[in-house]
């Protein structure tokens, strides 16, 4: 027999039962608190309670960390949502649009990583043969510290 449970999406959670159902650590939690990620009210013993919609959150907090994800860019991409209520399915869009974007430009940078990996990484290159003929002379270094080709825009390949 299945009991019909109605859950009233008003009812704020504690911390134990967001870190049951999201697997989170009380400490992770207060942690994300801290960076902007989530918040929480206090309830008249001074207890954290999170409003249910911060469980969304959370899991996306887990996606994002599992794919190397900076906190730092969701953050900046959460602060398109509301924080006073649960999001609409517009407020999710919106969002999801905006992160789409940067994860497209990760996606390009992690393409163009894979790409010059065969070849040179700018001036600290992987083959010293190889960088004779990619980077004659040092020609690069006028470009820049670092891995300046990595930090140009792709070039493009005429058809």
């Amino acid at each position: 027999m299945t009991q019909d449970r109605h859950v009233d999406p008003d009812v704020p959670l504690a911390v134990g039962e967001v870190t049951r159902r999201t697997g989170v650590s009380a400490s992770a939690l207060h942690f994300y608190e801290r960076k902007g990620l989530i918040f929480s009210t206090r309830n008249s013993g001074n207890q954290r309670l999170y409003p249910r919609h911060m469980l969304r959150r959370v899991s996306l907090i887990i996606v994002a960390r599992r794919l190397g994800i900076p906190l730092s860019d969701l953050a900046t991409v959460f602060a398109a949502l509301p924080q006073d209520r649960a999001p609409t399915d517009a407020d999710w869009q919106r969002m999801s649009r905006r992160w789409k974007r940067q994860l497209q430009e990760r996606r390009r940078v992690l393409e163009q990583l894979e790409h010059e990996l065969t070849g040179c990484i700018g001036c600290g290159c992987l083959s010293m043969r190889a960088c004779v003929l990619l980077n004659p002379d040092d020609a690069l270094q006028h470009k820049g510290p670092g891995p300046v080709r990595l930090q140009e825009p792709p070039r493009r390949r005429p058809r």
